[in-house]
């Protein structure tokens, strides 16, 4: 993301491609996500026409008379649809009567806490868009990719990059927020803390939920920040809001913050993979925890560059295995798996036993359920114990495991004598 004369220049984005190879074929696409993500930006590209309805003057215009936001040259964008929920069965309607393909996008930065009249399915697609990957920003070069190991058959793996564990711990300080890449130390601080006071002090009001008391959101949402890259139970976030004090919110105070914060998309949990195709009977199924970008993790902390490489303690106690920065490192590479899985039509799940004798970070599913199994490690070299977990994963799977990963801050991309790849975060792709 570069800047000339104030204004940002557009970065490509994986989510372009997925969208150039969906809107041909499809009558409407609704693209999903935090504030901030560029989404309107990305949409803005294809559209013809464009009711935003984020803009008080528009959206009255439009509730008077909701046709017409299926008029228009094609392809029509709808902007902030959630604004006009009766939009999604609008468009609905029409593609009830004409599916010809590229007609409608819609964007959404909110999830409607009532359901449109009819879910859409089979008339609109939903693409989830999350922040910027680190292929994205342009850190590093990469040339793993990951639909390239989905494919199976532990195919080589090669390749160098000279990105450090310093650069990767000012990227979880830099946010994936293209509209913020610009920006470093104070006004980046200031502008992310903007970020999060408004989902305090309006977002959770314009969701329907008055927040009584902000300072005890804030704070929830700090713990919420600590437990990042966890299995923490709810209880113990919300003990550790209160720095285990006795006087605790309620769960029916707590619980309409989780609620929220997943409509507004800035909750980005990883759920359990529960293994439907084979049989291991052991696994847990609580989800682990992550916010949509680990910059917002860090801010609720505030946890600079020198906290989180010095290993300083900030923010709320919640019980974790390794540092601060080993929890955010696996965050980041989280979000960039996530974005490339889905362009790969996969999802991304985690494993977990009962009582946590045996852990794998990221588990990413094909719709056949064969599986690739990713540990992200914050080490630039990698032993045996590293991979432990892997390999009894391979024993009990054997060929439904695809490949096994384990993803580091090292310099070099390859493959181990016992067939588990090392890559670099910075060479993951795509």
């Amino acid at each position: 993301m570069s800047v000339a004369g104030g204004k940002m220049d557009y970065v490509r984005r994986v989510v372009d491609d997925e969208l150039d190879e969906l809107l041909p074929g499809l009558p409407a696409l609704a693209v999903e996500g935090p504030k901030g993500v560029g989404k309107t930006e990305t949409a803005l590209r294809r559209a013809a026409t464009v009711y935003r309805l984020d803009d008080g003057a528009q959206r009255a215009v439009v509730e008077a008379d909701p046709s017409r936001l299926v008029t228009g040259d094609r392809p029509v964008l709808i902007d902030e649809w959630q604004r006009f929920p009766e939009s999604w069965d609008v468009v609905r309607r029409a593609v009830d009567g004409d599916s010809s393909p590229g007609q409608y996008l819609l964007t959404g930065s909110t999830s409607p806490d009532v359901p449109p009249t009819h879910s859409g399915a089979g008339r609109i697609v939903t693409l989830r868009m999350r922040p910027l990957t680190l292929a994205e920003r342009g850190v590093g070069a990469p040339g793993v990719s990951l639909q390239y190991l989905l494919a199976g058959g532990l195919r080589p793996v090669s390749g160098h990059t000279d990105v450090t564990l310093e650069d990767y711990t000012r990227e979880i300080v830099a946010s994936g927020f293209p509209g913020l890449r610009h920006l470093s130390g104070r006004p980046l601080r200031a502008q992310l803390d903007g970020y999060l006071q408004r989902i305090v002090n309006c977002d959770f009001d314009d969701m329907g939920h008055r927040v009584r008391n902000p300072s005890t959101l804030r704070r929830w949402m700090a713990a919420y920040a600590a437990a990042t890259s966890t299995t923490a139970s709810y209880e113990t976030i919300r003990d550790a809001a209160t720095g285990g004090q006795g006087d605790k919110p309620a769960k029916t105070t707590t619980q309409p913050y989780r609620d929220v914060l997943e409509r507004l998309w800035i909750i980005d949990s990883v759920p359990a993979w529960l293994a439907t195709r084979n049989r291991i009977t052991e696994l847990a199924a609580p989800p682990k925890h992550h916010l949509a970008d680990p910059a917002l993790a860090a801010q609720l902390l505030g946890a600079g560059v020198d906290a989180l490489l010095n290993a300083r303690r900030v923010g709320p106690a919640v019980p974790r295995d390794g540092t601060l920065l080993g929890q955010l490192f696996e965050s980041l590479v989280t979000l960039c798996v996530r974005v490339y899985a889905q362009a790969a039509e996969a999802t991304v799940k985690h494993l977990r036993t009962k009582g946590g004798r045996r852990e794998i970070d990221l588990i990413v599913e094909r719709d056949d359920h064969r599986v690739m199994a990713l540990e992200v490690k914050l080490a630039r070299t990698i032993d045996d114990a590293d991979v432990r977990h892997l390999r009894w994963l391979r024993e009990r799977l054997g060929d439904n495991l695809l490949d096994a990963v384990v993803v580091t801050t090292g310099p070099e991309a390859y493959r181990r004598g016992d067939g588990i790849a090392v890559v670099p975060a910075a060479l993951l792709g795509p």
